[in-house]
Parts: structure tokens; sequence; C-alpha cells
């Protein structure tokens, strides 16, 4: 059994909880699967188990370093974890046993953190203004096997492109690829991470980029054949240069919870975190800046089902706004 796992059972042994975070003892302990102490899921997961233990009555709360995304979709199914940050393409192939899952997990979201948007980057200069204008160019699409390799080849056959006839495909690493594009050895590059992206910041600092929108027709396409991806756009003016909204296909990021947990709790725990994005001494922006996105309209935008616990928080707050 895993570490984090052992630790829930412990847990839960000690207060009586079932993965339902309920309780006999008065007290619910909750437990919240996150990922390495180097990323983002680590800081921003500790930030809401504090908020969920102070501001949420009757509940405790402790995050927990994990594998993140594939071993919190078992964590939460399995109920060893109440709750888990996993990547969206990842939770979809865990509720519907798509590899490297193999069998179905009963997982729902409570609320998509943040979109993760495939950022198609190059310099002014290439000519290059559409997915069309990238034929016949040398292109760098991440290593191979990582989610934005997968992606950037999605994007590029469901556009048409032969891969091995329309274009020069070049497995660069994320900075290989932005010291490359810096040099002119490349002429454009894809990368998939959350806005604002340090790498492309480095570009723009000392190049005149641009960035290649995918067309709603495309989009559109993309999703319909791979449901785990969703449309998001990089808002004007998150990179030097870049003024006008850029359409881009994604992955997201997402808090998942094991189907079974009660419409309350879901209810309370949405709302105690994102009531708590801004505000308070215990506000995520302080802990991470990626929380700026946490709003209830990136919330609603799952590849899968929501837990109706939450879907009702978000949607009250949608309509008070």
């Amino acid at each position: 059994m895993k570490r984090a796992a052992i630790f829930a059972l412990a847990i839960m042994i000690a207060v009586g909880l079932s993965f339902t975070g309920q309780a006999r003892a008065g007290t619910n302990f909750l437990t919240l699967g996150t990922g390495s102490p180097g990323g983002v899921y680590y800081p921003l997961g500790g930030g809401m188990s504090v908020i969920i233990q102070k501001k949420v009555e009757g509940v405790r709360c402790a995050a927990e370093s994990t594998g993140a995304s594939v071993e919190n979709s078992r964590l939460v199914g399995l109920g060893d974890t109440d709750m888990g940050m996993v990547m969206g393409s990842v939770a979809y192939k865990a509720k519907h046993a798509k590899d490297p899952f193999k069998k179905e997990y009963p997982l729902v979201a409570l609320f998509q953190m943040y979109p993760a948007p495939e950022h198609i980057v190059t310099t002014k200069d290439s000519g290059i203004d559409s997915i069309g204008d990238l034929e016949g160019k040398k292109v760098s699409i991440d290593v191979p096997g990582s989610g934005c390799s997968t992606m950037a080849k999605v994007i590029l056959r469901e556009y048409g492109f032969d891969l091995e006839e329309d274009l020069e495909i070049a497995h660069l690493s994320q900075t290989e690829s932005v010291q490359a594009l810096k040099d002119g050895v490349i002429d454009a590059c894809f990368f998939n991470f959350a806005y604002p992206a340090s790498a492309v910041m480095d570009l723009a600092a000392t190049r005149d980029i641009s960035m290649v929108p995918v067309s709603e027709d495309l989009a559109d396409e993309i999703i319909e054949k791979h449901p785990y991806y969703l449309k998001t756009t990089i808002p004007g003016g998150t990179y030097d240069g870049i003024d006008e909204d850029v359409l881009c296909i994604g992955d997201s990021n997402v808090m998942v919870a094991n189907e079974k947990m009660s419409k309350d709790l879901a209810y309370k725990l949405s709302k105690a975190i994102f009531t708590h994005v801004h505000e308070g001494k215990y506000a995520l922006i302080n802990i991470h800046p990626i929380a700026e996105q946490l709003t209830p309209k990136n919330a609603l935008n799952s590849p899968i089902e929501m837990h109706p616990g939450a879907k009702d928080y978000f949607q009250e707050a949608m309509d008070s706004h």
C-alpha cells in the first residue's frame, strides 16, 4: 500500500472515518492528495487544507504529498484519500478505464482549479500566424511521451498534417525549446503549462514573440474526439507583445472526490476554498499566483461530471454575480 494510503488509513482508524468524510467521533478528518514538493499541487493543496481546517466547522484536513495525478486518481477512487489534485485528462481516463487504468474509478470533480493551455509560440518575424502556416517548418513538440507532445500531435493531426511529411518535428525539452527558438534553430514550439509561464516570459523578454491560436472549428472537432481536453483562452496582455486573447486547446487540473462524498460536505468544501482565494489571512493567492485562476467559471469547466454539491455552490456563486 502506498505511503499516502497508509497515512489515510491510520487516520481513519483513529477517528472512525469512512471515505465519505463521516466520522463517528464528531470530527471529520479528511486527507487531500497533492503532488511532489517541487510542483504547484503541493503548496496549493497545503493552502486549501488549511482553509478547510480553519473555515469548515467540524472538519480537520491534512494535505499529503503523493505521486500526483495517476496515484491520486487511484487513492480517491479506492477511498484511501478523500480528495486529490489530478490532471483532467487523467481523471477522465480513470473514470472510463482507459490506459493506464485497468478499471473504472468512481471519481467526480469538486472543481477545476486552473487550465493548462497548449501554448504554440513563435516569433513575429517567422511569418507563422495560423496552424496552417506551420507546414514545412521545424517545430518542437516537447519530449516524447509528455502530455504536451501528445496534445501537440492531436492538434496537428486533426488539422490535417502528416507528421512525417508535412513538418520537421523536434522533441526538445522546454528549456531546449526556449533556447532553440531564440537562436532560430526552430520556427515554433509547443508548451503545455498554466499561464503566465516563465518559459514564455523568458522568450518575450528577449524576442518579439507571437502565439498561434486554434480556430473555433478545429477546437470543437478536437474536443468531440478527445473529450478530456477543453477550450481555454490565454488573455491578451498575459505576455509582452501579445495583446489579443489566444484560443487554445488545453488540459485541466481538477480537484476530484469519490462520488460517495456527501452533497453537504462537497458544498462546504468548495465554498470555503473559493471564498478564500483572495480574502483573509489564509488567502490562496498568497500561496501561489496560479490561485488567481480559481474562479467559479473555471471551476465548472471540468472534463468529468461535477459533484452535485459542488455544482450547487458554483451555480449560486455565478448567479450572485
